[in-house]
């Protein structure tokens, strides 16, 4: 049997169902963990290659190619993620009336930075409505499947119910992490519980640079330069 370890490490968003849910039931201030002495790396790690292939008319997948038949390598999906990324993000084209109204009223009932959620729109999907990722998350904010339901997201298609979905769930991160954005936005990258293991950004270099290009745009967003 293939193992599966890797794949299901390379974005959170593929078993989010429980975080998902004890997030919303009643987000509370992180406790963090105490780092072991090897727990991060020196120097960011990149996350990790995930190789898919047939195994008997099955999808497999594996941290390693497979000896024998025709595999697919997949690479990170969101807009902001690769770190080989050539947008200057300092520079690059806002939207600021793509969807205003829907982000501003998830903003309004989720109590979040309305530049904050243009911020994550910008990063997950540079605004693109039909966005699919390889992996399964769809839309503006790239929510999986089994996020969106846990979300009340019926649609995430729907850029209306899209937004108000990742409006919520980034709502939720800010009252986790103590309204800490960049660990909120660490977060909804890596996942909350890497979040907590590593008592901060994880050291992925995936994270790493979402996380900075998640703060460039925020800023800009909010017309700090």
């Amino acid at each position: 049997m293939p193992d599966l370890k890797p794949f299901l490490r390379l974005r959170h968003r593929l078993c989010l169902g429980a975080a998902v849910a004890a997030l919303l039931g009643g987000p509370a201030a992180a406790t963090q963990a105490e780092p072991g002495a090897g727990d991060a790396p020196a120097r960011p790690a990149a996350a990790p290659k995930v190789y898919r292939y047939l195994s008997g008319g099955t999808p497999s997948f594996s941290d390693r190619p497979p000896a024998h038949g025709q595999y697919v390598v997949l690479r990170p999906g969101c807009y902001a993620c690769s770190p080989d990324s050539g947008v200057d993000w300092h520079a690059t084209r806002l939207h600021h009336d793509k969807y205003a109204s829907e982000i501003e009223r998830a903003a309004r009932q989720y109590r979040v930075d309305p530049a904050l959620v243009r911020a994550v729109i910008h990063a997950e999907s540079g605004f693109n409505a039909r966005a699919r990722s390889h992996k399964g998350a769809q839309g503006l904010m790239q929510l999986m499947p089994a996020t969106a339901r846990e979300l009340g997201v019926r649609n995430a298609m729907l850029p209306d119910e899209n937004i108000r979905g990742g409006a919520r769930y980034l709502a939720a991160l800010l009252a986790r992490f103590r309204h800490d954005v960049t660990l909120a936005a660490a977060a909804y990258n890596a996942g909350p519980e890497a979040v907590q293991r590593y008592a901060g950004v994880p050291p992925y270099a995936e994270t790493r640079v979402y996380v900075q290009r998640v703060r460039i745009l925020h800023q800009r967003y909010r017309g700090v330069q």
